[in-house]
């Protein structure tokens, strides 16, 4: 199989298909949010002044929040080559941002191992072995 790129609906698939998920959706925009155990994954931002395009101003409408690990998203954000992102707001949070409109420069196997990540830096210590112990690196 080639490794395409990754499309906007793989993040919604990807998430569905972590087990012991559940979608909530935001009160205002209805907009998804995955979660394990209570806590979300992935989630749909609603438009937020912090996350803007720099030559109109207008806020971003397509943000994708990813939780990761403290030194995964140290990594993310320096490679240059990754359309992940951050803005003042989510400093010291464990989280990347992505937008949505910039997915498609990730392969589906990039991809992949990030929303597995994030479920990973959510899930309980039980469930993340369990998952870890099928899923071998």
């Amino acid at each position: 199989m080639t490794d395409r790129p990754a499309r906007l609906e793989d993040v919604h698939e990807l998430a569905l298909a972590m087990p012991h998920v559940t979608v909530v959706h935001g009160q205002r925009a209805q907009n998804p949010v995955y979660q394990v155990g209570g806590k979300s994954f992935v989630f749909f931002r609603t438009p937020r002044p912090d996350a803007f395009d720099p030559e109109t101003g207008e806020r971003y409408d397509d943000v994708i929040v990813l939780w990761c690990a403290p030194e995964e998203k140290e990594a993310l954000l320096q490679d240059e080559r990754t359309p992940f992102f951050t803005t003042p707001h989510f400093d010291g949070h464990p989280s990347v941002l992505l937008r949505g409109s910039r997915v498609g420069e990730l392969s589906l196997s990039e991809l992949t191992e990030v929303v597995q990540d994030a479920w990973l830096a959510q899930a309980s210590k039980r469930r993340a072995d369990a998952w870890l112990a099928e899923h071998p690196a």
